[in-house]
């Protein structure tokens, strides 16, 4: 049977589909029973497998995302250096922020069905965790956790996640530690929306907050739905 979310869910306004690991994180049932499996055939191969971030609300990523818009927040190019967003035009400051950070109701993270891992038992003590690329790349302290993870996937034994980041489409950077449950997390972006994004703006706007870039958004939406949002992954597992 399909999946299916109402739009306060997939906007992450609403949070009845989740359940809460040991962890404190949340996801959905089937996620979180896949993800513990996964963690367990982590353990076994020497990894701590943890969970850096998995579901969030939708008034999380608004603070995010207006607190980079605003300049509250740095804005980090691919290389981890500042952008000087003072200097960019609005639609260039737009692009900045969605390298790495979604939409407030865009995000994957809204589902229950994606979340960023790491290695805890690779942290040296004291270390602040990044999530950066320089973390996951070939040398980095968590290389060894993504190359274990790339046999799973190639095997289709990585209990049915998969990356939706792992390649570079001309949108979101590549983020090898994004891990997102293939057999939910493909009913819920069919399910997304651009009616849907737009009637959330406007109910959020007039009881809190409101988005900021919103015109830039609008103007671009169905491409940042393309480009950002529907993006199809290069291998999709076999539920598990």
């Amino acid at each position: 049977m399909a999946l299916h979310l109402d739009p306060a869910q997939l906007t992450g306004r609403e949070e009845a589909h989740l359940v809460t690991l040991p962890s404190g994180h949340r996801l959905q049932g089937a996620v979180a029973e896949a993800f513990l499996a996964l963690q367990e055939d982590a353990l076994v191969a020497g990894f701590d497998l943890a969970i850096a971030s998995s579901f969030r609300s939708y008034a999380r990523q608004l603070t995010i995302w207006n607190g980079k818009a605003s300049g509250q927040r740095g804005v980090h190019d691919d290389a981890g250096r500042e952008v000087p967003m003072d200097s960019l035009s609005p639609r260039d400051q737009l692009r900045a922020i969605l390298r790495y950070s979604a939409i407030p109701g865009t995000s994957r993270h809204h589902w229950g069905t994606d979340l960023d891992v790491y290695d805890a038992a690779a942290m040296p003590a004291g270390y602040r965790l990044q999530l950066s690329p320089q973390e996951v790349a070939p040398g980095g302290m968590f290389d060894p956790l993504h190359r274990w993870l790339d046999q799973r996937m190639a095997l289709g034994e990585s209990r049915g996640f998969y990356r939706p980041y792992s390649r570079d489409r001309g949108g979101v950077a590549p983020e090898r530690w994004h891990l997102s449950y293939a057999p939910l997390a493909a009913d819920c972006a069919e399910q997304m929306t651009v009616g849907m994004l737009l009637a959330c703006w406007e109910e959020c706007a007039a009881g809190g907050e409101p988005l900021l870039l919103a015109d830039e958004i609008r103007a671009e939406l169905p491409q940042i739905m393309a480009n950002y949002v529907m993006v199809a992954p290069g291998w999709c597992p076999a539920p598990q």
